[in-house]
């Protein structure tokens, strides 16, 4: 089975106090409606931390702070193996643009089961549940 490689950022309105996540909502594909943390695929000659920032910049008109992994997801979809880096992150500057999302929020903890979290992303709900306030 093919295996592609993909980071995620979690960004927080607050790495220190981490009260709200930023969610988007898929705007393609066969996965289009549901929820993820953003983020896509690795380049070649990038590191994880590199290809996030890049990959936000592209989809949110955003630069970011990378910060801590939170885990590695390994997640069997019906026709690839997906293996995602998941880092936290906190916006530098930059609004938050959709750019390639058809929707996005801020989540609360309480809020984080409000949405259809793509497979792979409710790997993270236990541990973002444990960082967040």
């Amino acid at each position: 089975m093919k295996t592609i490689r993909v980071v995620a950022a979690v960004i927080c309105d607050s790495l220190q106090a981490k009260t709200r996540i930023f969610a988007t909502a898929r705007g393609y594909g066969e996965f289009k409606g549901m929820w993820e943390f953003p983020g896509g695929k690795i380049e070649p000659g990038e590191t994880p931390q590199q290809a996030l920032v890049r990959e936000i910049r592209e989809e949110l008109d955003t630069t970011i702070r990378v910060r801590d992994l939170i885990e590695t997801i390994e997640y069997d979809y019906p026709d690839f193996h997906l293996s995602m880096d998941c880092f936290w992150c906190e916006v530098v500057s930059g609004d938050l643009v959709l750019l390639e999302a058809q929707e996005a929020r801020w989540l609360t903890k309480d809020e984080l089961d409000s949405v259809k979290w793509l497979p792979a992303d409710m790997g993270l709900m236990e541990k973002i549940r444990r960082e967040i306030n």
